[in-house]
């Protein structure tokens, strides 16, 4: 028997995005795009988060604000939505915008998977920089907290991960706003390293964390989130907010040192995240 039924298939492009359901956990659902897993949603309880990545994001969601109070979060790349049933779930009513370039991706996890009917949910459709860059959306100013998780298939392309992206983005936070990068690397991490020096020539406070140990040369190619505010940063400080299993954060001196000499992506020199078939990630 497989372990997983097929909610919905649906072609965007080149690439199919499958939504699956546990048989095992019949309330769990995962949806990959082109093979790659995006997402995993458990219906029944949307603050069970499965990816570490994801609780790391989640964790520091829950610093922002204090307990159940309502915080204006933006989503750049919706995929099931998992951190959105979160604040939801976490800080009802808060005031969500989701900007998604698959417009039918977006209506079918919403068909399979709804929202609470109450949730303040709204989403924009388009390419996050040209969303970023229009004096048309509004509805993006102030963002308390931003996700920017913007995935083509398995790679970020680096026309939403350059000094230029990032200054949109600063400019839509609100003073003391939090931005979360989910990048994807691995030793020596030579992607994140410039991702953070990218993300320190924006914001004045940048930290970087990571599941797995940062100096093992036959290390995996896995997830990585930057965090940046324009105020200290709460995982920076009390690193016990992100909870156990420890991941590994970088912050102040030892960021510095780990950057090294890595050099600011712009628009004219950026590049793609690595490539996870790759064969050096063998």
């Amino acid at each position: 028997m497989p372990l997983r039924r097929r909610v919905f298939s649906l072609t965007l492009g080149d690439r199919d995005a499958v939504l699956l359901r546990s048989w095992r956990r019949p309330h769990q659902y995962e949806l990959r795009v082109g093979g790659v897993p995006q997402s995993i949603v458990t219906a029944s309880d949307p603050t069970r988060l499965a990816y570490g990545y994801v609780r790391h994001i989640a964790r520091a969601i829950d610093a922002a604000a204090p307990a159940g109070a309502r915080l204006f979060t933006v989503h750049l790349g919706a995929g099931a939505l998992t951190l959105a049933r979160y604040v939801e779930a976490t800080r009802t009513g808060s005031r969500q915008l989701v900007v998604e370039f698959e417009r039918d991706l977006y209506s079918a996890v919403l068909t399979a998977l709804p929202l609470p009917a109450a949730a303040n949910v709204r989403a924009i459709f388009g390419d996050a920089r040209d969303v970023a860059e229009s004096p048309e959306a509004a509805d993006w100013t102030g963002a308390q907290f931003t996700v920017v998780d913007l995935w083509d298939a398995a790679v970020i392309r680096h026309r939403v991960a350059s000094r230029e992206f990032y200054t949109r983005v600063a400019e839509r936070s609100a003073p003391g706003g939090v931005v979360a990068v989910n990048l994807l690397d691995g030793h020596p991490f030579e992607y994140s390293r410039r991702q953070a020096e990218t993300l320190r020539a924006v914001f004045a406070h940048v930290a970087v964390v990571l599941e797995f140990d940062p100096h093992d040369e036959d290390g995996p190619l896995g997830n990585v989130v930057a965090f940046a505010s324009d105020r200290p940063l709460d995982i920076a400080r009390h690193p016990a907010l992100l909870g156990l299993p420890a991941p590994h954060v970088f912050a102040g001196d030892e960021l510095t040192a780990w950057i090294g000499a890595a050099r600011i992506m712009t628009d004219a020199d950026g590049t793609d995240s690595p490539d996870p078939d790759d064969p050096r990630w063998d």
